[in-house]
Protein backbone atom coordinates (compact mmCIF):
# COMPACT_ATOMS: atom_id res chain seq x y z
CA UNK A 1 0.00 0.00 0.00
CA UNK A 2 1.15 3.40 -0.52
CA UNK A 3 0.56 6.04 1.95
CA UNK A 4 1.49 9.77 1.30
CA UNK A 5 1.06 11.86 4.27
CA UNK A 6 1.14 15.54 4.29
CA UNK A 7 3.41 15.30 0.50
CA UNK A 8 4.74 18.69 -0.34
CA UNK A 9 7.09 20.36 -2.07
CA UNK A 10 8.66 22.96 -2.61
CA UNK A 11 9.72 25.47 -6.43
CA UNK A 12 12.08 27.86 -6.84
CA UNK A 13 9.77 30.93 -6.26
CA UNK A 14 6.37 28.96 -5.40
CA UNK A 15 4.99 25.89 -3.72
CA UNK A 16 5.00 22.98 -7.03
CA UNK A 17 2.94 20.68 -4.14
CA UNK A 18 0.96 22.05 -1.36
CA UNK A 19 0.47 19.32 1.43
CA UNK A 20 -1.12 16.32 0.08
CA UNK A 21 -2.71 12.99 1.52
CA UNK A 22 -3.52 10.15 -0.34
CA UNK A 23 -3.71 6.14 -0.29
CA UNK A 24 -3.51 3.15 -2.76
CA UNK A 25 -3.44 -0.32 -2.59
CA UNK A 26 -2.41 -2.84 -5.15
CA UNK A 27 -5.03 -3.96 -7.48
CA UNK A 28 -6.63 -0.18 -6.91
CA UNK A 29 -6.46 2.74 -9.47
CA UNK A 30 -6.61 5.97 -7.94
CA UNK A 31 -7.23 9.42 -9.90
CA UNK A 32 -5.85 12.01 -8.33
CA UNK A 33 -6.73 15.88 -9.64
CA UNK A 34 -4.21 18.47 -10.07
CA UNK A 35 -3.70 21.82 -12.07
CA UNK A 36 -1.12 23.22 -13.33
CA UNK A 37 0.70 20.73 -15.39
CA UNK A 38 3.62 21.51 -12.69
CA UNK A 39 1.44 20.46 -10.18
CA UNK A 40 0.88 17.02 -12.12
CA UNK A 41 4.39 16.64 -12.66
CA UNK A 42 5.94 17.22 -9.04
CA UNK A 43 3.31 14.92 -7.36
CA UNK A 44 4.14 12.23 -9.77
CA UNK A 45 7.62 12.69 -9.07
CA UNK A 46 6.89 13.11 -5.16
CA UNK A 47 4.68 9.82 -5.09
CA UNK A 48 7.24 7.59 -7.42
CA UNK A 49 10.05 8.62 -4.77
CA UNK A 50 12.03 10.92 -7.74
CA UNK A 51 11.53 13.76 -6.01
CA UNK A 52 12.60 14.15 -2.43
CA UNK A 53 9.56 16.07 -0.44
CA UNK A 54 10.10 19.15 1.10
CA UNK A 55 7.50 18.47 4.23
CA UNK A 56 5.72 15.25 4.68
CA UNK A 57 6.17 11.21 3.58
CA UNK A 58 5.36 9.04 0.96
CA UNK A 59 5.98 4.78 2.30
CA UNK A 60 5.16 2.19 0.73
CA UNK A 61 4.23 -0.77 2.91
CA UNK A 62 4.84 0.97 6.17
CA UNK A 63 8.55 1.68 4.77
CA UNK A 64 8.87 5.93 4.12
CA UNK A 65 12.74 5.51 3.01
CA UNK A 66 13.09 6.50 -0.28
CA UNK A 67 15.03 4.25 -2.20
CA UNK A 68 12.66 1.06 -1.21
CA UNK A 69 9.84 3.42 -2.58
CA UNK A 70 11.52 4.06 -5.97
CA UNK A 71 12.48 0.41 -6.81
CA UNK A 72 8.99 -0.71 -6.42
CA UNK A 73 7.25 2.06 -8.69
CA UNK A 74 7.30 3.27 -12.24
CA UNK A 75 6.79 6.76 -13.29
CA UNK A 76 4.91 6.86 -16.87
CA UNK A 77 4.82 9.38 -19.76
CA UNK A 78 6.47 12.37 -17.28
CA UNK A 79 6.06 15.35 -19.64
CA UNK A 80 10.05 16.57 -20.17
CA UNK A 81 10.52 14.01 -17.61
CA UNK A 82 10.67 10.82 -19.49
CA UNK A 83 8.13 11.24 -21.86
CA UNK A 84 9.51 9.34 -24.97
CA UNK A 85 10.84 11.32 -27.72
CA UNK A 86 8.14 11.78 -30.89
CA UNK A 87 10.70 10.82 -33.71
CA UNK A 88 11.73 7.16 -31.90
CA UNK A 89 9.82 4.47 -33.66
CA UNK A 90 8.22 1.70 -31.59
CA UNK A 91 10.61 -0.47 -31.96
CA UNK A 92 13.10 1.82 -31.11
CA UNK A 93 11.28 2.51 -27.82
CA UNK A 94 10.93 -1.19 -26.83
CA UNK A 95 14.57 -1.72 -27.85
CA UNK A 96 15.71 0.98 -25.76
CA UNK A 97 13.63 0.62 -22.17
CA UNK A 98 14.66 -3.35 -23.07
CA UNK A 99 18.70 -2.12 -22.70
CA UNK A 100 17.59 -0.21 -19.84
CA UNK A 101 16.22 -3.25 -17.22
CA UNK A 102 17.46 -4.41 -14.28
CA UNK A 103 19.41 -7.96 -14.04
CA UNK A 104 21.25 -9.98 -16.47
CA UNK A 105 21.57 -9.78 -19.95
CA UNK A 106 19.99 -12.95 -20.88
CA UNK A 107 17.09 -12.55 -18.92
CA UNK A 108 16.32 -9.80 -20.99
CA UNK A 109 13.45 -10.49 -23.58
CA UNK A 110 14.33 -9.88 -27.56
CA UNK A 111 13.11 -6.84 -29.00
CA UNK A 112 11.39 -8.92 -31.80
CA UNK A 113 9.93 -11.34 -29.27
CA UNK A 114 8.90 -9.11 -27.20
CA UNK A 115 6.78 -7.08 -29.96
CA UNK A 116 5.36 -10.50 -31.08
CA UNK A 117 4.38 -11.37 -27.62
CA UNK A 118 2.55 -8.08 -26.81
CA UNK A 119 0.89 -8.11 -30.39
CA UNK A 120 2.21 -5.03 -31.84
CA UNK A 121 3.95 -6.39 -34.78
CA UNK A 122 1.49 -3.81 -37.05
CA UNK A 123 2.60 -1.16 -35.28
CA UNK A 124 6.83 -1.57 -35.05
CA UNK A 125 8.22 0.18 -37.38
CA UNK A 126 5.60 2.97 -36.66
CA UNK A 127 6.65 6.68 -35.04
CA UNK A 128 5.30 6.94 -31.52
CA UNK A 129 3.44 10.03 -32.53
CA UNK A 130 1.68 8.55 -35.52
CA UNK A 131 -0.13 5.63 -33.49
CA UNK A 132 -3.28 5.70 -31.62
CA UNK A 133 -2.92 7.55 -28.20
CA UNK A 134 -4.75 4.51 -26.24
CA UNK A 135 -2.42 2.14 -28.01
CA UNK A 136 0.39 4.04 -27.12
CA UNK A 137 -0.80 4.49 -23.29
CA UNK A 138 -0.79 0.31 -23.58
CA UNK A 139 2.73 0.14 -24.63
CA UNK A 140 4.11 2.40 -22.24
CA UNK A 141 2.33 0.38 -19.40
CA UNK A 142 3.77 -3.04 -21.04
CA UNK A 143 7.41 -1.38 -20.87
CA UNK A 144 6.67 0.00 -17.44
CA UNK A 145 5.72 -3.61 -16.34
CA UNK A 146 8.78 -5.19 -17.69
CA UNK A 147 10.59 -4.89 -14.27
CA UNK A 148 9.13 -7.49 -12.13
CA UNK A 149 9.86 -5.68 -9.21
CA UNK A 150 7.17 -2.80 -9.86
CA UNK A 151 4.70 -3.15 -7.96
CA UNK A 152 2.98 0.37 -8.20
CA UNK A 153 2.58 2.32 -11.34
CA UNK A 154 2.19 6.29 -11.67
CA UNK A 155 0.94 8.42 -14.55
CA UNK A 156 1.42 11.73 -15.37
CA UNK A 157 -1.29 13.35 -17.28
CA UNK A 158 -2.83 10.13 -19.03
CA UNK A 159 -5.51 12.52 -20.11
CA UNK A 160 -3.60 14.98 -21.93
CA UNK A 161 -3.40 12.85 -25.27
CA UNK A 162 -7.40 12.97 -26.39
CA UNK A 163 -8.18 9.88 -25.63
CA UNK A 164 -11.85 9.57 -24.31
CA UNK A 165 -12.32 9.62 -21.00
CA UNK A 166 -13.86 6.12 -20.64
CA UNK A 167 -11.60 4.62 -22.70
CA UNK A 168 -8.26 5.43 -20.60
CA UNK A 169 -9.50 5.19 -17.31
CA UNK A 170 -11.25 1.74 -18.16
CA UNK A 171 -7.98 0.64 -19.49
CA UNK A 172 -5.64 1.70 -16.14
CA UNK A 173 -8.90 -0.08 -14.30
CA UNK A 174 -8.29 -3.23 -16.67
CA UNK A 175 -4.42 -2.91 -15.82
CA UNK A 176 -5.00 -2.43 -11.56
CA UNK A 177 -7.37 -4.85 -11.69
CA UNK A 178 -5.20 -8.04 -13.77
CA UNK A 179 -3.62 -10.87 -12.62
CA UNK A 180 0.26 -8.83 -11.47
CA UNK A 181 -2.62 -6.37 -9.83
CA UNK A 182 -0.24 -2.68 -9.21
CA UNK A 183 -1.36 -0.07 -7.28
CA UNK A 184 -2.51 2.43 -10.30
CA UNK A 185 -1.96 6.55 -9.66
CA UNK A 186 -3.02 8.63 -12.50
CA UNK A 187 -2.74 12.41 -11.64
CA UNK A 188 -4.80 14.25 -13.76
CA UNK A 189 -6.08 17.50 -15.17
CA UNK A 190 -9.86 16.50 -14.34
CA UNK A 191 -11.79 13.88 -12.33
CA UNK A 192 -14.13 12.42 -15.10
CA UNK A 193 -17.79 12.27 -14.24
CA UNK A 194 -18.21 9.08 -14.91
CA UNK A 195 -15.25 7.99 -12.83
CA UNK A 196 -16.66 6.30 -9.96
CA UNK A 197 -13.76 4.83 -8.46
CA UNK A 198 -11.47 6.37 -5.92
CA UNK A 199 -10.55 9.77 -5.96
CA UNK A 200 -7.93 12.22 -4.41
CA UNK A 201 -7.08 15.99 -4.86
CA UNK A 202 -3.65 17.66 -4.86
CA UNK A 203 -3.14 19.79 -1.69
CA UNK A 204 -5.75 18.66 0.06
CA UNK A 205 -4.66 16.82 3.58
CA UNK A 206 -6.67 13.84 5.36
CA UNK A 207 -6.79 12.99 9.09
CA UNK A 208 -7.29 9.19 7.94
CA UNK A 209 -5.99 7.44 5.02
CA UNK A 210 -7.70 4.46 4.27
CA UNK A 211 -7.78 1.96 1.09
CA UNK A 212 -9.80 -1.35 0.42
CA UNK A 213 -7.63 -4.59 1.08
CA UNK A 214 -5.76 -5.21 -1.82
CA UNK A 215 -6.33 -8.45 -3.65
CA UNK A 216 -3.78 -11.46 -3.59
CA UNK A 217 -1.13 -11.37 -6.57
CA UNK A 218 -0.31 -14.06 -8.34
CA UNK A 219 3.44 -14.31 -8.12
CA UNK A 220 3.53 -17.92 -9.76
CA UNK A 221 3.17 -16.35 -13.27
CA UNK A 222 4.17 -13.76 -15.30
CA UNK A 223 2.41 -10.79 -16.20
CA UNK A 224 2.30 -10.47 -20.19
CA UNK A 225 2.61 -6.62 -19.76
CA UNK A 226 5.73 -6.20 -18.10
CA UNK A 227 7.42 -2.72 -18.55
CA UNK A 228 10.92 -0.61 -17.26
CA UNK A 229 10.85 2.53 -15.86
CA UNK A 230 12.11 4.61 -18.26
CA UNK A 231 14.88 5.97 -15.43
CA UNK A 232 17.71 3.83 -13.61
CA UNK A 233 15.89 2.70 -9.97
CA UNK A 234 18.97 3.19 -8.85
CA UNK A 235 20.03 6.82 -9.38
CA UNK A 236 19.74 9.81 -6.32
CA UNK A 237 16.51 11.10 -6.18
CA UNK A 238 16.46 14.42 -7.36
CA UNK A 239 16.08 17.43 -4.40
CA UNK A 240 13.61 19.43 -4.68
CA UNK A 241 15.78 22.22 -5.60
CA UNK A 242 16.11 25.54 -8.04
CA UNK A 243 18.17 23.19 -10.43
CA UNK A 244 15.90 20.12 -10.40
CA UNK A 245 13.04 22.26 -9.94
CA UNK A 246 13.51 25.05 -11.76
CA UNK A 247 11.21 23.96 -15.56
CA UNK A 248 9.07 23.31 -13.06
CA UNK A 249 8.16 26.17 -10.83
CA UNK A 250 9.01 28.81 -13.83
CA UNK A 251 5.67 27.00 -15.08
CA UNK A 252 3.67 27.21 -11.94
CA UNK A 253 2.93 30.88 -11.96
CA UNK A 254 0.51 30.05 -14.84
CA UNK A 255 -3.00 28.80 -14.79
CA UNK A 256 -3.73 25.43 -15.83
CA UNK A 257 -6.24 26.23 -18.56
CA UNK A 258 -10.90 3.31 -31.53
CA UNK A 259 -8.25 0.89 -30.63
CA UNK A 260 -9.90 -1.73 -28.59
CA UNK A 261 -7.16 -2.96 -26.20
CA UNK A 262 -7.30 -5.34 -22.80
CA UNK A 263 -4.94 -5.21 -19.57
CA UNK A 264 -2.20 -6.94 -19.71
CA UNK A 265 -2.78 -10.92 -18.89
CA UNK A 266 -1.07 -13.21 -17.86
CA UNK A 267 1.10 -16.22 -19.55
CA UNK A 268 0.38 -19.87 -18.34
Amino acid sequence: MLIADSLAIAGRHLPLLHPTSLAVARGELLLVQAVPQPTRTALALGLSARMRPTEGTVSWSGNSTLGPVRRISALVDSPEINEPEAHLRVRDLVAEDLALQPGPIWRRSGIDAWIRKHHMDELANEWLDAIDPLARLALLTHLALEDRGVEMLVFDSPDRHGIPEDDWFHYLQSVATGRRAPAVVAVVQRIPANWGGSTAWAGRVQDKLAVAPAPAADLDTEDQATAAPRENPGEPVAEASPVTAQGLADDADAAAPTTHLTAPKEES
